[in-house]
């Protein structure tokens, strides 16, 4: 078992989230592995940035695990949603990465008999890429990813033609760093959250 991921704090949290695009999220769940290429993420700055739980230094019993080593699992709610993040950088350097969207690759059975909708709309969001896992619950704060039943694949990846970029979601009234630029996304992949028909790629969904 290891305490910390060193791939996590190997560089800015913005490069970290994406570098991570195109690897594989896996989820050992009771009805058996799921997993998909990750297609967008969204990278937290920490203290200074003003749309981070950590903004100013915040800490509480929630956000406690984004001051965890890196690799650390993150999962939050928000409106009745579960979202997974991995915190990145050193221990008690409160930033992180939102995994936004996943192209689905192991296990779409289960992940359809976990959510009523197909298509594209399975997993083109970060609740619902975590109601198709089938995760509900924040049990797994604190693990790293790899020791567990959450991985990333850095090694099983696939590697995007484009690296889009975007402000990220649903953060524009937090302050100046809303509007920064750190949402990343396979261009062209129609999994990407948001995307228009017109934008998708639906030769090879955007990948080399």
């Amino acid at each position: 078992m290891s305490t910390s991921d060193p791939f996590y704090a190997s560089a800015s949290t913005d490069k970290v989230a994406q570098e991570m695009l195109g690897m594989l999220l896996t989820y050992n769940s009771p009805k058996g592995v799921v997993g998909g290429w990750i297609v967008e993420t969204e990278a937290y700055m920490g203290q200074k940035d003003s749309a981070a739980h950590a903004f100013k230094g915040r800490r509480t019993a929630s956000n406690e695990p984004l001051y965890g080593p890196p690799g650390t699992v993150y999962i939050y709610s928000i409106h009745g949603r579960y979202l997974l993040d991995v915190a990145a950088q050193q221990k008690n350097i409160p930033q992180g990465v939102l995994i936004r969207a996943v192209e689905p690759f192991i296990g779409k059975e289960i992940m359809l008999e976990n959510r009523s909708k197909s298509g594209f709309d399975l997993t083109n969001g970060p609740g619902k890429l975590m109601e198709a896992f089938g995760i509900s619950d924040k049990k797994m704060n604190f693990e790293i990813f790899g020791d567990g039943n959450l991985d990333i694949n850095q090694n099983r990846k696939k590697i995007p033609k484009v690296i889009e970029t975007s402000n990220r979601v649903g953060v524009s009234n937090q302050g100046d760093w809303a509007s920064k630029p750190l949402r990343y996304f396979v261009k062209g992949n129609p999994f990407v959250s948001g995307i228009k028909k017109r934008e998708m790629d639906l030769s090879d969904f955007g990948w080399k």
